[in-house]
């Protein structure tokens, strides 16, 4: 083998040989054929994986009038947000009184 390479041999050893043909050749092998493409499988529709929290409320809409149970369930992990929240929805359907009475994990 030659010790001494001239610069276009040095190209051709490195990057393969230069023309036309190479440029066509490599358009051909980064082509997607149809029989190569992948095709994903249809996924299962997950649950809510997020941890909820049943709020309980006794609410009612006068003072010491007739008492309702409000159940609410709120998608957080703190007690205090779902309390707030279940508040909240108990508000817009007219209630003015609350007492609560449990928050329990489902």
């Amino acid at each position: 083998m030659k010790e001494v390479l001239s610069e276009e041999e040095m190209r051709r050893a490195l990057f393969g040989p230069v023309g036309k043909q190479s440029e066509s050749a490599l358009a051909s092998d980064t082509a997607i054929k149809a029989d190569q493409q992948h095709v994903s499988k249809a996924r299962k529709a997950t649950t809510s994986l997020s941890p909820k929290l049943r709020v309980v409320l006794r609410v009612t809409k006068e003072f010491e009038g007739e008492s309702e149970s409000f159940v609410f369930d709120a998608n957080t992990i703190s007690t205090l947000i779902a309390e707030q929240e279940a508040k909240a929805e108990a508000k817009k359907k007219k209630f003015k009184y609350f007492e609560l009475i449990s928050i329990t994990p489902i």
